[in-house]
């Protein structure tokens, strides 16, 4: 009789260690994609940066350094605005997600019990 409670409850113990190992590998995996998103987003803006550059020299005289500069920071501002939005709501629509998986896991969890 003994045995069995030992064994059941080492088998419980072995289900929350995996379960655990399963949560450190997806934070890990949600780090390491977080940055390399953010790596690429960094090449990324670099190379707009760029190309936004060269094409407001090309409609910009040359002589009116300031006034290309500032048509520049408008624009890069309106996109960053844009795209930060944009991403903003996606996130937010990730996160309902997220919150309605917790819901049902909880559920489950207590019609297990």
């Amino acid at each position: 009789m003994n045995k069995d409670k030992t064994n059941n409850k080492v088998k419980t113990v072995f289900k929350k260690s995996r379960k655990e190992a399963v949560k450190v590998q997806q934070e890990f995996f949600k780090t390491i994609s977080g940055m390399m998103t953010a790596a690429f987003g960094l090449v990324a803006a670099l190379a707009w940066n760029d190309a936004v550059k060269r094409l407001i020299d090309r409609y910009v005289s040359s002589g009116q350094g300031i006034r290309s500069a500032f048509i520049y920071a408008a624009i890069v501002t309106v996109i960053a605005v844009l795209i930060t939005y944009y991403l903003g709501k996606i996130a937010s629509r990730f996160i309902e997600a997220e919150g309605e998986e917790d819901k049902i896991e909880k559920k489950e969890g207590k019609n297990e019990k």
